[in-house]
């Protein structure tokens, strides 16, 4: 058995829509106001204390107009978001606002979260809900998150415990395959392919920019301030769109046509810190193409090997293995190896070098097992 998320966009009548934000209201409130009450208790007697929701339903009564899991899911979420701070994992839990995305999560219980005709969704106390279902799946639903988006659209994604036999893909082509991320383009792989990088973002930052400008000069609170920030959300939507849809088509060629990938295990954080690059990084998205990648190979029974991050893969000779650091320079994309003589292109060069230590991490069974098959 293993748990799937898909993802559909909703179409919500007037009516369902004010229930969405009375739960969106409710749980909002209710994360906010039991942080802020932890925090508290947690300051005056260092301790960690749960508040459930239920403490609060007699002094703030609205609680109880909306389905009692979608509390209990963010009584969850907070709790996690705490362990992670005493953990160092993470900073201290943020409060939500709802100028930003707003979501909520209930439960599947003995049907209560069903859809019928492949047209129309249910949930505890809310019924028939359109949903344009693109795809369908094979499994039982077990949870659901409801989500609004700052451009006004509605989404719902539903995590289903499906059989690990429903995922079936081609035999691969080849057997292994290494892969280096780059900015001039995407992914370069060890058999000389070389994916573009479409800079989404980039293209965009003119028009971006120019509504962006509009924004700021329109009074705050005002209609048209209103439609012109959806207006810039249906932009950064729209990227984000173009984004995924290539990191997703791509990912799945390289997992169904190789059986092992090799690629480097990239600090995308750190690298982030160089103001020079910051913004091109972030355009390319590695770490959401790397999740792709990682998610896409536990479904096809692929292997995923990762190379540390602190080996040289551009400075090496493929060839004969010297080690060459006049490539610390960015725009060295050609150089001849000073002890072989091999003319080297940089990228495909180091894609060649991760596959090859990528195999030794293999073969030596240095990695665990749960980073080679993710």
């Amino acid at each position: 058995m293993i748990q799937v998320s898909y993802k559909y966009r909703i179409y919500p009548n007037k009516e369902q829509k004010q229930y969405f934000a009375n739960c969106f209201g409710c749980v909002r409130f209710f994360y906010n106001r039991s942080l802020q009450d932890m925090k508290d208790i947690y300051d005056n007697e260092k301790k960690f204390k749960d508040i459930t929701p239920a403490s609060y339903k007699e002094e703030f009564p609205f609680l109880k107009s909306v389905d009692s899991l979608c509390l209990s899911n963010a009584q969850l979420n907070r709790n996690k978001a705490f362990k992670a701070f005493f953990r160092k994992q993470n900073g201290f839990p943020k409060f939500k606002s709802k100028r930003n995305e707003q979501s909520f999560s209930t439960n599947n219980q003995k049907g209560t979260v069903s859809i019928k005709d492949d047209r129309y969704l249910s949930i505890p106390k809310c019924r028939n809900i359109k949903i344009k279902m693109h795809r369908t799946f094979k499994g039982e639903i077990k949870t659901i998150t409801i989500s609004k988006t700052c451009d006004d659209k509605y989404y719902v994604s539903i995590l289903v415990n499906a059989l690990e036999d429903s995922f079936t893909i081609n035999k691969a082509k080849n057997e292994y395959i290494g892969i280096d991320l780059g900015i001039k383009h995407f992914a370069i792989t060890s058999d000389g392919s070389k994916y573009k990088n479409n800079k989404y973002l980039s293209k965009s930052l003119s028009l971006l920019a120019k509504e962006q400008r509009k924004l700021s000069h329109m009074k705050k609170g005002s209609n048209n301030r209103n439609k012109q920030r959806i207006k810039v959300a249906k932009l950064h939507h729209h990227i984000q769109n173009q984004r995924n849809d290539y990191l997703h088509k791509l990912s799945y060629k390289l997992i169904s046509e190789n059986q092992v990938i090799c690629l480097e295990n990239l600090k995308v954080k750190d690298m982030e810190q160089n103001n020079k690059l910051a913004r091109s990084i972030i355009d390319t998205s590695w770490s959401r193409f790397i999740s792709m990648l990682e998610y896409k190979s536990k479904l096809y029974k692929r292997t995923i090997i990762k190379v540390p991050n602190n080996y040289p893969s551009s400075q090496l000779c493929s060839m004969c293995g010297k080690q060459n650091k006049i490539t610390k320079n960015l725009s060295v994309r050609k150089w001849i190896c000073p002890n072989c003589g091999s003319t080297l292109d940089r990228d495909i060069n180091a894609s060649l070098n991760i596959l090859k230590k990528g195999l030794e991490i293999l073969k030596a069974g240095t990695q665990p097992v749960s980073s080679l098959i993710l």
